[in-house]
Order: structure tokens, then sequence, then C-alpha cells
């Protein structure tokens, strides 16, 4: 909720420095409920593009949501359909990295637990923007707040403090990095960051099922031996 509130701020103060009205701001934060396609949208509105650019900008933007459902959808199996759909729609890339963490170090996690975060953060999300609305005509110079900044901070965060843990990580984060840098300067601007995280999670996959083979070869091989 910390790192929710602070970038749902930003969102309103830059909101109503674009003119948009305050129920228009709360609205999208509690049904678009995306950071970044939520300041995507922001900025097309600004320039008045039309509303099929802003629809499509956003879907290829939150398209990273196949990569993060696909990854968490093996702990929900278990549960009703209309309880992964209720997830899903709060599924958001900090939450992901909080439950990723939680599954991790418990397989089963109570559903009350679960749905009472989600909807915390949410609700942090909402405030958030609510908040920057109405501070939005005390902010006069966004940038020198550095609100312009906010959301690429808190993805550098999250992948700080929950990603970059061993060798495997860091590679697994410099090869999206790098190739989504590297996409974006060739002008695959739109599909950059999605190709480049599924090269990524392809390739931290094909390195961790290499390490597991060899972890396997070193248990044979020490099979049997005294004091092994």
């Amino acid at each position: 909720m910390l790192g929710y509130v602070p970038v749902a701020f930003a969102f309103g103060v830059l909101g109503h420095t674009a003119g948009l009205p305050w129920w228009a701001m709360v609205a999208m934060s509690a049904f678009v409920y995306g950071g970044s396609s939520q300041f995507a949208a922001l900025q097309l509105l600004a320039v008045g593009a039309a509303p099929y650019a802003i629809v499509l900008t956003t879907f290829v933007v939150n398209l990273r949501h196949l990569l993060l459902s696909a990854a968490i959808a093996p702990r929900l199996a278990g549960w009703r359909r209309r309880e992964q759909a209720l997830f899903a729609y709060e599924l958001t890339d900090e939450a992901f990295a909080v439950h990723s963490a939680q599954y991790a170090e418990r397989a089963e996690r109570p559903k009350a637990e679960v749905f009472t975060f989600n909807t915390a953060v949410h609700a942090s999300w909402v405030a958030g923007t609510l908040a920057g609305v109405l501070a939005g005509d005390l902010v006069t110079d966004v940038e020198a707040w550095g609100l312009d900044y906010a959301l690429p901070a808190m993805f550098m965060a999250l992948l700080a403090a929950g990603v970059i843990a061993d060798r495997r990580g860091l590679a697994v984060a410099v090869v999206a990095g790098g190739g989504a840098v590297g996409l974006t300067l060739l002008g695959l601007q739109y599909w950059a960051v999605l190709v480049a995280a599924a090269v990524a999670a392809t390739f931290g996959l094909a390195v961790a099922e290499r390490e597991g083979r060899a972890d396997d070869g070193e248990a044979v091989r020490t099979e049997g031996v005294p004091g092994r």
C-alpha cells in the first residue's frame, strides 16, 4: 500500500493537470486498476487521441498480465471460477510480486487473507488517486516533485526486492531490460516490453531447467558415496 499511494497520487495530480474531472480519474482507478495503462491512457486523452487508439494501447500495455496470470494460475487451480475471476480482476504487478513471495513460503493460503489483501491495496490505489486530484491545485510542477517518475521508480523497487535474489534473477532482469530498450530503439514501441519479457522468461526457464539437470546429475554421482 505504501507503494500504491504515491503512484496513485501522481496519477491523480497529472489527471487534474490535464483537465480531466475528478470522478473520471477515480472511476478509472476503480475499474481499470492498471497503473501503467492508466498513465498511458492519460497521456493519450490529454492529446485528444481517438478512442480506438486508447483502447488498443492500453490493451497492448496490459498484455503482460498474460505472463503474470500464467505464473500464478497453478496456485488457484482448486478455486471456483468466480473466485479466480475476482482474483484476476485485482491482479496487478505489485500484487503479483507479493502473492508470488507468499505462495513460495506457503503452498496454501486462506482465501480470506488473499482477498483482504487485494481489496486493501485496491482501495489504497483509489484513495491515492482521489488525494492526488484534490491536491492537484497545490502541485503546479509535477517534474519538480518527481511525480512523473513515480511509476518507473516503483517498478525498479519491485525488481530489486523481488526478482534480483540470485545470479539467475539478475540475468533474467538484464535480458528483459536490455531487450526492451533495444526493441524500443528499433521502433517496436508498443510490443517491446511484452516481447522482451517473454524472451527473458523463456531464458530464465531454460537456465532453471539446466541447473535442475546439473543438480540431478550431481546427486546421481554422489549417491552411495560414503559421507555424502
